[in-house]
């Protein structure tokens, strides 16, 4: 008994944030940034309400399908199966029929209200349980912060507008594990909550292996007696469900659509079916439930049970028949474990988290046909990552609080004293995560292409635009466009050269300037990195602020589009094109922009004189190409220009110049510090440098070679 008593000890053990906080200081400003996180929050409820409370009382989110459509559960008088939209259990129904039957003129509102109060205390349970030792900013800033990730993922707005129910069971068993203490009270919120989702039965299993047997027999007892209860209310609905469609397999969509994100609809999608797709299915499910089980106990043991019972959450997602969206909120949970080693490396994993719950895949990867089955399954490669693969630090590890420093770069002063430097900003010298990159990259552009495309405006205001844009031009003489566009056309190997030029090396190009920076001098990538995004950023404003015809969508004007062909004016959307992109964001030309970063960029860096020659073609190729095919025009290459400078401007201004100090400099720094440090000490004045003796609180990190962070040649890293 005194066995399971000790190990009760260390799953109860009370891992809120009060005891723990009051032993880190608070920082200045952490009151503003806490407030302004909770002004966030409120912003999200009141945009969910607003959603509900502007549509005509009738048509108050008509999307609740599930419960007051014409097939919905309150319209059902047989079966609660019938009309194919209901997925829950028996149970469920049991429940939620008389309460959404009395309320059926309000449903919306008050489904709505409902489910923001069920988040609200979502996000200040896992903010409680955060594992220990928090400082006082985290603990501040833990609850807004978890609220919002809540009200902004997947599925919390998946089940707000489908009416489902899936947050009420995540709920249950975070108030089983981190508010109530009693044993039996426990096991009776997660008897209940796998009364909604069956498979949620694991966490009772969890409480047996973490020593809670008395909790876990009690989940069993509630989830069996909730069953019976609803098998006695309606056998009929509870032999479909349980035994029709084995225990609610086949309800709902498809179970091959891309909304079921659980191993069986993976295997389904990928070609499998009948028995060897059930017999793989089982076999995987049984693996993954072995090892994230085991997982998840050694991290309750650690003191982390948030994270075991998100890894166990997240094995529910990957085991079950069908994991709709709206019940994958576990994966967001597993936010809370800490990867990596490196300070640097530990913005990964929350970061896949984060983006894999909140964006859809076809934001995170692009639309190639071999990436398909990734695309279509990063919610469930997600869940499994956590389940079975993230290496989760315990808290015993050296690197736990203290992870290997980011080793940063000192800049030489400005070149010119009275342009000011922000020192916030500096220049890490190691190479950065690559998948962190890649992630950033991908999500940077997939909002370029959104906004590009949301900032459309009216054919006559583009029109006007592009007549100013023309007379400008006229009046300053550089109207060339018609000359070059007519020119280009009687030559068919010109006019095909330039086509495949618009349409190739826009992305060509950039793309493998940032891979050869990044493989070869990390710490000029950073800077190059940052000074095209900013420019891109800058473009956007432009695309928004001063919608633009280009020359070929000027009616009047005799241009000839040579990359799309004819267009017919007679029609507003000109075809099928502009349903594919924003045909009037023209100003500035980002083809330009990016061909002309890409020149600086290569004379700048590049250590032979052809290739800096070379690089000078880039930009020349790129503006005749966009003049010759009448996609741009002059001033739009001018805005293009105007954005990349400010956006060279915004990273010198942020990080410094481009040349960092060499060793030598940077040696010769330390030692004329050294010796007013002395000379200092010597006079006596007071806050005098002396050598700092070490912490004993603070752990030693152990001298792996594979741990020191990455340092470039002294050449690389002044730039020459």
């Amino acid at each position: 008994m005194e066995r399971w008593e000790g190990r009760r000890s260390v799953v109860n053990a009370d891992h809120s944030v009060r005891g723990d906080a009051a032993t880190d200081g608070g920082a200045p400003g952490s009151g503003l940034t806490r407030a302004l996180l909770w002004l966030v929050v409120a912003a999200l409820a009141v945009r969910q309400v607003a959603v509900v409370l502007r549509q005509p009382p009738g048509e108050r989110l008509l999307d609740l399908e599930t419960w007051i459509g014409e097939n919905g559960v309150l319209h059902m008088t047989g079966s609660l199966y019938d009309g194919g939209r209901f997925t829950g259990t028996p149970f469920a129904g049991l429940v939620l029929k008389p309460l959404t039957a009395s309320a059926q003129q309000t449903l919306g509102v008050a489904w709505t209200f409902g489910s923001l109060l069920l988040v609200v205390a979502l996000g200040l349970v896992a903010a409680r349980a955060l594992p220990s030792p928090v400082g006082r900013r985290t603990a501040l800033l833990a609850a807004p912060v978890a609220i919002s990730l809540f009200m902004l993922s997947l599925p919390v707005r998946n089940a707000l507008h489908l009416g489902q129910t899936s947050v009420l069971p995540v709920l249950l068993v975070l108030l089983a594990w981190f508010v109530v203490r009693e044993h039996r009270a426990a096991g009776v919120l997660v008897g209940l909550a796998a009364a909604f989702q069956p498979v949620l039965l694991l966490f009772a299993v969890l409480l047996w292996l973490t020593g809670r047997r008395q909790a876990s027999v009690s989940a069993g007892v509630t989830f069996a007696l909730a069953t019976a209860v609803a098998w006695a209310a309606a056998p009929k609905d509870s032999w479909t469900y349980w035994v029709h469609h084995l225990a609610g397999a086949g309800l709902g969509e498809r179970p091959d659509s891309p909304a079921n994100q659980s191993l069986h609809g993976a295997l389904l999608r990928l070609g499998l079916e009948g028995p060897l797709e059930i017999g793989l299915f089982l076999a995987i499910a049984a693996a993954v439930v072995v090892v994230g089980l085991r997982r998840a106990v050694r991290y309750a043991q650690d003191g982390q049970v948030l994270l075991a019972v998100a890894v166990t959450g997240c094995a529910v997602v990957a085991v079950s028949p069908t994991a709709w969206q709206h019940q994958l909120l576990w994966v967001l949970l597993a936010v809370v474990g800490r990867v990596g080693k490196r300070a640097s490396d530990r913005l990964v994993w929350p970061s896949v988290v984060v983006l894999a719950i909140t964006l859809p895949g076809t934001m995170l990867l692009p639309n190639i046909t071999t990436l398909h089955p990734v695309r279509d399954n990063v919610l469930l490669l997600a869940a499994l990552g956590a389940a079975c693969l993230a290496p989760f630090l315990p808290r015993t590890s050296p690197y736990w609080q203290h992870p290997v420093p980011t080793d940063y770069a000192q800049p030489v002063a400005a070149r010119w004293r009275r342009v000011p430097l922000l020192p916030f900003w500096r220049r890490v010298l190691t190479r950065p995560n690559l998948l962190l990159e890649l992630l950033l990259i991908r999500v940077v552009y997939s909002a370029y292409a959104q906004v590009r495309l949301a900032a459309t405006a009216g054919r006559p205001l583009a029109e006007e635009h592009g007549r100013q844009i023309h007379a400008i031009e006229q009046w300053l003489h550089i109207d060339i466009e018609h000359w070059v566009n007519h020119t280009v056309v009687r030559i068919d190997w010109l006019r095909e050269f330039f086509d495949y030029y618009y349409l190739t090396f826009h992305f060509i190009v950039p793309l493998t300037i940032l891979g050869v920076l990044y493989a070869r001098r990390p710490a000029d990538y950073r800077w190059v990195r940052s000074s095209i995004g900013f420019a891109t950023l800058l473009a956007l404003v432009g695309f928004w602020l001063y919608p633009l015809a280009p020359p070929r969508l000027m009616p009047g004007l005799g241009f000839i589009d040579t990359v799309h062909g004819v267009q017919d004016f007679a029609k507003p959307d000109y075809g099928t094109l502009t349903t594919v992109t924003n045909q009037y964001a023209a100003m500035p030309s980002l083809h330009f922009g990016w061909s002309l970063w890409c020149g600086v960029v290569i004379v700048m860096l590049a250590p032979k004189l052809w290739m800096k020659a070379l690089g000078l073609l880039h930009p020349l190729f790129t503006i005749a190409a966009i003049v010759a095919t009448a996609n741009h025009w002059v001033l739009d290459a001018a805005g293009g220009a105007l954005v990349v400078s400010l956006g060279f401007g915004l990273t010198y201004l942020l990080s410094g110049p481009r040349k960092l100090m060499t060793d030598v400099e940077r040696a010769t720094d330390t030692k004329e510090a050294a010796k007013d440090a002395t000379k200092d000490a010597a006079d006596g004045e007071p806050g005098a440098a002396e050598p700092a003796e070490p912490d004993p609180a603070r752990p030693t990190l152990p001298a792996e070679p594979a741990l020191v962070p990455e340092r470039e040649p002294s050449e690389k890293l002044a730039g020459t």
